[in-house]
């Protein structure tokens, strides 16, 4: 079928020599032109592109979890296709002001500022992950346990995060009146533990992701009630095997 478009063909990007990542130069003039070009790319905004971002970040989860390596690297390359889809809009005039090197400068600055052991004369802290935690809470600011953790998530995943935060922050959750329990458990007994109550929760006719956001909300007004009684705060962290060391 004979191409019925006036506009002279785009020539291929080829990658350029002599730069460190001459292949990532190219993906970013072809998203650019794409960006230019093509009907449905330049349709996209922020919004319309969250749903394939979530979606290419759970297929990048996927193939992690099955240790396929060829699969993780065409699924690390959708997902880096959305983080540079999202720059070239932002560059875009009328944009959010930003480009994929303001990007990529952030995040380097970021980890510079938060590794003053790597970077600076500091000396390397006993406890890397409540060091960083209290570093990450001055540098944006929070003033809660509960600040920077995203309302999205699963309800598994934000009750991990919630209660991991609650017990590096010292939250006296026993003086609200909730015991949670924390014995040691397998993996497996997890798993079976977890897929028994979703099944029961079936049976019973109720959404298990439902309900545990129900929980989940009256375990965030117990933290909230516990800081404004002055029984915790952002300053008084303290190891636990639930951190966020890696949230940035």
């Amino acid at each position: 079928m004979a191409r019925d478009d006036p506009r002279p063909l785009r020539a291929v990007p080829s990658a350029p020599p002599g730069t460190p990542y001459p292949q990532l130069d190219r993906f970013v003039e072809v998203m650019g032109i794409l960006r230019q070009d093509c009907p449905w790319d330049a349709g996209q905004t922020h919004r319309s592109l969250v749903q394939y971002l979530v979606e290419e970040t759970m297929e990048t989860v996927e193939a992690i979890e099955t240790g396929d390596p060829a699969h993780l690297r065409e699924e690390l390359g959708d997902l880096l296709l959305q983080v540079v889809f999202h720059a070239t809009i932002a560059a875009e005039p009328g944009g959010a002001g930003f480009d994929l090197d303001d990007v990529a400068r952030g995040v380097a600055d970021k980890l510079i500022a938060r590794h003053p052991y790597i970077f600076a004369t500091e000396d390397v802290p006993e406890d890397l992950d409540a060091t960083w935690e209290q570093r990450k809470r001055r540098l944006k600011g929070r003033t809660s346990t509960l600040d920077g953790i995203p309302q999205q998530l699963s309800a598994m995943h934000r009750a991990s995060k919630v209660i991991g935060r609650a017990a590096s922050h010292d939250v006296d959750l026993a003086g609200q009146g909730v015991a949670l329990p924390t014995e040691a458990i397998t993996a497996e007994e997890l798993g079976r533990t977890v897929l028994g109550l979703v099944s029961r929760a079936r049976a019973s006719g109720l959404d298990p992701e439902q309900v545990t956001r129900d929980a989940l909300r009256d375990l965030e007004q117990a933290v909230v009630r516990a800081e404004a009684a002055g029984q915790a705060g952002p300053g008084r962290a303290v190891p636990d095997t639930e951190t966020d060391s890696e949230e940035t």
